[in-house]
């Protein structure tokens, strides 16, 4: 979110009395968004996903360099033929009620999981049985090899596979769990909270760290604090403010025109970000409508979109900003220069003698533009004005948000709209929307037969090199089809006090390994 929320005075007089920030074993955090919805497998909401890494833990975690680490497993072993996996886990696993993690626990919330995960689905879809062996041991059976199952279990896209004891894993996917019982770092108190106002998480002391140093998401989970208390302050400048003075430790997102004045404080330090951490900006076309629904026309674009002129448009600083032409995120596993050629040289003169030689009739292209989210609106507007100058019939639509997403959901009556997402959510074609949709009933509608053998073999491929090299195919594909064209990746800084230190440079905040 890149406009600040209309703030509520009231809310933040009674956050300011909730506890002194100052105080050593007392973390103060602002985040995105208040939490809302405290079920982890039940949204994909970003602020749910942090939420879950501080009360649940996982089977598997990334590292810092993309690699998927073992967590709550101590040892695993696959068969020779790839079909069966066998998990042990740590000695010293507790539930918050004292309970000990078993394998039971874990293959409840496999299942739950499951149900709610793109991964899941399709980890489950070739999963022949996943039982309990003992306490401590569970075993996955396949009905055909994959090269997935790790990495689905370790990956932060949203929902993430966290754990939860299993009575209360037994919830159905698509009703919220009620009791808030997890194994990880921090335990949620339910006494402390008070919605609009705070949340309180508590240093889990029975928690057992792993013995490797903490790295992004994996390794030892050390709590240096004694509480972490989420405050809810809705309005950006107002949190910066309070950053400042100290009644704040630490702000997820720091707004953008702030960035100066927080660089000159020496109090304040930021925090920037790179590859899977920064977002991705992406102009989604409707392939189901004129113009768009003729691929040589939507490949117009490609001459047309010039990523540092939309970076600039937002007042971006080139050192949290950069163009970014694969599909796959820049910085991460399947960053990919394949098919990126026909982006490399934008130009109205370029983009006006491809439309020239397109079958296009003046059909209007419907621009909608999210008035109350900075990077949409301002994306948005960037476009449209090209698109004018390259001779297309534009009609620019202003909406909210809302709008542009019920909008988005009727095959008619729009074109285009500016989006972003987070860098690892985009990072894969199983979990990138722009790819692992096709020829699916959602928005943009894109179709091409070429692309879904591929994403089978994908997830088939055993080896990491060569899901690559199909993550390669699949993006020249896209860039035929031109169903959504990059327009940069940037990372909205955190902003934390100068007492803190050992935070870890993480977009989806998180704060073991902390000192203050």
């Amino acid at each position: 979110m890149f406009k600040p929320k209309s703030f509520i005075p009231a809310l933040f007089a009674l956050a300011l009395v909730a506890g002194p920030a100052h105080a050593a074993g007392n973390l103060v955090a602002v985040l995105e968004a208040e939490i809302v919805t405290l079920d982890p497998h039940f949204s994909t909401a970003y602020i749910s996903r942090t939420f879950g890494y501080m009360v649940f833990d996982t089977l598997f975690a990334k590292d810092s360099k993309g690699e998927i680490k073992p967590q709550m497993v101590q040892d695993w072993k696959v068969s020779p033929d790839g079909l069966t996996y066998s998990f042990t886990l740590r000695d010293g696993l507790k539930w918050h009620d004292g309970q000990p993690v078993t394998a039971a626990d874990c293959v409840a919330s496999l299942r739950r999981w499951g149900t709610r995960s793109a991964l899941g689905r399709r980890i489950f879809a070739i999963t022949a049985s996943l039982e309990p062996t003992d306490a401590k041991t569970f075993v996955l059976t396949l009905k055909e090899p994959s090269g997935l199952v790790i990495d689905a279990l370790g990956n932060p896209v949203s929902p993430v596979a966290f754990m939860m004891p299993e009575r209360i894993a037994k919830t159905p996917g698509d009703q919220r769990i009620t009791e808030i019982v997890g194994s990880g770092p921090f335990v949620y108190s339910k006494a402390d909270h008070r919605t609009g106002d705070r949340m309180i998480l508590k240093k889990f002391a029975d928690y057992v760290p792993r013995p490797e140093p903490a790295d992004f998401l994996a390794g030892g989970k050390r709590v240096n604090v004694d509480t972490l208390e989420i405050r809810v302050i809705p309005d950006g400048a107002t949190a910066a403010s309070a950053l400042q003075a100290g009644e704040v430790d630490f702000m997820q997102y720091a707004p953008f025109d702030l960035l100066p004045t927080l660089e000159k404080n020496s109090r304040v330090k930021l925090l920037n970000f790179t590859g899977g951490n920064m977002f991705a900006g992406a102009y989604r076309l409707n392939a189901a409508s004129k113009p768009f629904d003729d691929p040589a026309i939507r490949r117009v674009l490609w001459k047309l979109v010039d990523q540092r002129e939309v970076l600039d448009a937002l007042g971006l600083d080139a050192k949290y900003a950069t163009p970014c032409a694969t599909f796959f995120t820049c910085g991460t596993t399947y960053d990919s220069k394949a098919g990126t050629e026909a982006a490399a040289k934008p130009s109205i003169e370029a983009a006006r003698a491809a439309l020239k030689a397109t079958k296009y009739a003046g059909e209007p292209v419907i621009v909608m533009e999210a008035n109350d989210l900075e990077a949409p609106r301002v994306s948005a507007q960037v476009l449209a004005e090209r698109l004018k100058q390259a001779g297309f019939n534009v009609d620019l639509q202003v909406m909210d948000w809302a709008s542009v997403l019920a909008r988005r959901a009727k095959k008619e009556g729009w074109s285009v709209y500016g989006v972003h997402a987070g860098g690892f959510d985009l990072g894969s074609p199983l979990t990138n929307v722009m790819v692992a949709f096709n020829c699916a009933d959602f928005t943009g509608w894109q179709c091409d037969a070429r692309i879904t053998p591929l994403m089978e073999a994908f997830a088939k491929a055993p080896a990491e090199e060569d899901r690559k090299k199909i993550a390669g195919e699949i993006q020249s594909v896209m860039y035929d089809q031109a169903p959504a064209i990059p327009w940069g990746q940037f990372a909205q800084p955190a902003a934390y006090r100068a007492t803190l230190h050992g935070l870890i440079p993480s977009a989806i905040p998180v704060f073991w390994n902390v000192e203050k």
